[in-house]
C-alpha cells in the first residue's frame, strides 16, 4: 500500500500507481509518521474496514517508507473482494 500520514482524516484513497507500474492501495491517516504511529493507524483502519482484529496485520516491509507491505492473517474467503471494495474496484 501507499501511505500518506498526517492527513486530515483516516481514509482509503483508491489505488496508487507507481512510476514502474506497481499498483497499491492508497491509505491516508491522520497520525504522524512518528515512532510507528502512522503504521498503527493504518492497521487499525484496515482492521475496522475488514472486520478483523488489529493483531491480524503485520508490517512485512516499509516501516519508515510510504510504500508498505502488510501481511494479513485470516481465511482467504472474501478477503480479495473486500480489498477490491476498499480500493474502489469492481470485483
Amino acid at each position: 500500500m501507499r501511505a500518506s500520514p498526517g492527513a486530515r482524516q483516516d481514509a482509503f484513497a483508491g489505488l496508487w500507481r507507481g512510476a514502474e507500474g506497481e499498483v497499491r492501495l492508497a491509505v491516508k491517516v491522520a497520525a504522524p509518521p512518528d515512532k510507528g504511529k502512522a503504521n498503527a493507524a493504518i492497521a487499525a483502519l484496515l482492521a475496522k474496514a475488514l472486520g478483523l482484529p488489529k493483531s491480524a496485520f503485520t508490517l512485512a516491509s516499509g516501516d519508515a517508507s510510504r510504500l508498505k507491505t502488510l501481511e494479513i492473517r485470516t481465511e482467504a474467503g472474501g478477503l480479495a473482494a473486500a480489498l477490491d471494495a476498499l480500493a474502489g474496484e469492481e470485483p
